[in-house]
C-alpha cells in the first residue's frame, strides 16, 4: 500500500492515462543523486521537482538532476517576476507534499510548470511520487502533457 500522498499522485497519473507505476524504494530518493543511485541510472535522468515563488504564486520547475536552475534567466524568458525558492511550508501548502518527494502532479491545484528540455535526452526519466521514497518512470513528453508545462532549458550546460 502506497503512502497517502503517493496515492493522490497515482490517481492523477491513472486519470491522465499514464501507465508508469509508482514504486516505493527501500532507501531515500530525496535527492537526484540518491534517486539515481537507487535506480542505477544517470543523475540527469532524474526529474527534480523544485518549487519556487514568482511574485506571490508558486511555480514548479522539473529540472534534470544534472542542472542547477538559472532562476534569473528562466524568469526573464517567461516574463515572470523573479523566482525565489519556496520555504518548506510554502512547498507543502502548494503541493500537499514535502520537499524531497514533490511529484509533478497530485497537488491541490495545478501549478505553472517548466519542464527542463534536457530531460528529453533520456528515453526514460524518473520523477518523485509524492514522498522522499517513491518514484515513477515517465518521459519528457509525458511530463509536459501531464503538467501542461512549458518545455524550456532551465540551465546552461
Amino acid at each position: 500500500m502506497l503512502p497517502e500522498c503517493s496515492q493522490h499522485v497515482a490517481r492523477a497519473l491513472a486519470d491522465a492515462g499514464v501507465t508508469g507505476t509508482i514504486r516505493e524504494m527501500p532507501d531515500s530518493t530525496r535527492t537526484a543523486v540518491e534517486a539515481a543511485a537507487a535506480l542505477g541510472c544517470e543523475v540527469g535522468a532524474i526529474a527534480g521537482s523544485l518549487v519556487f515563488r514568482s511574485g506571490n504564486k508558486p511555480v514548479l520547475i522539473l529540472s534534470s538532476g544534472r542542472h542547477r536552475v538559472d532562476t534569473e534567466k528562466l524568469a526573464a524568458h517567461l516574463s515572470w517576476p523573479p523566482l525565489e525558492r519556496a520555504t518548506p511550508a510554502q512547498v507543502r501548502e502548494a503541493t500537499g507534499q514535502a520537499i524531497g518527494g514533490v511529484a509533478p502532479v497530485g497537488h491541490p491545484a495545478p501549478l505553472p510548470t517548466v519542464v527542463d528540455t534536457a530531460l528529453a535526452e533520456y528515453p526514460e526519466i524518473w520523477a518523485a511520487g509524492g514522498t522522499p521514497r517513491t518514484i515513477f518512470p515517465t518521459t519528457h513528453g509525458e511530463l509536459v502533457h501531464l503538467t501542461g508545462g512549458h518545455s524550456l532549458p532551465v540551465a546552461d550546460d
